[in-house]
């Protein structure tokens, strides 16, 4: 039997996966980063994206993350997830509708925040946010199709 590494992907509300795996590879603020048994200790930011979790050397299961925090030992790899929902639970037509959205939002915000106050850049941070969320959802239903 193969190595494994327990995973744990934890949102605000509960343990929404914990299981040892061979590998999982997560969107860290920095770029996407492997985690084995045996990794490096790590603390690293977690960008919008998807976690995609291996056994077997394929991707048993894709998981949407808003963002969040990653730590790993050598032995665990802790995720504490803003939100996370399984990429193959999103409707694509509710994604894209949010996605249209988000940039209405992003390009408002925008146009404000070049003009206005500090509560119009506030605001701006906001909707460069949801936009970021949004497009990172995206191009998980996107990827979704491609396979």
């Amino acid at each position: 039997m193969a190595e494994k590494v327990k995973f744990e992907l934890v949102s605000p509300e509960k343990i929404l996966l914990s299981e040892a795996v061979e590998m999982v590879v997560i969107p860290g603020a920095e770029g996407n980063f492997g985690v084995l048994p045996g990794h490096a200790p790590l603390i690293s930011s977690v960008r919008p994206g998807t976690i995609e979790v291996y056994e077997g050397n394929n991707i048993a299961e894709r998981i949407f993350i808003a963002g969040g925090f990653a730590e790993v030992t050598p032995e665990r790899c802790t995720v504490l997830a803003d939100d996370a929902v399984t990429v193959s639970s999103l409707d694509r037509a509710k994604v894209e509708a949010e996605l249209a959205e988000a940039t209405t939002h992003y390009g408002e915000a925008l146009a404000a925040a070049e003009k206005g106050n500090d509560a119009d850049k506030l605001r701006f941070k906001a909707a460069e946010r949801q936009l970021a969320v949004a497009t990172a959802k995206h191009q998980a239903t996107e990827a979704v199709v491609r396979h």
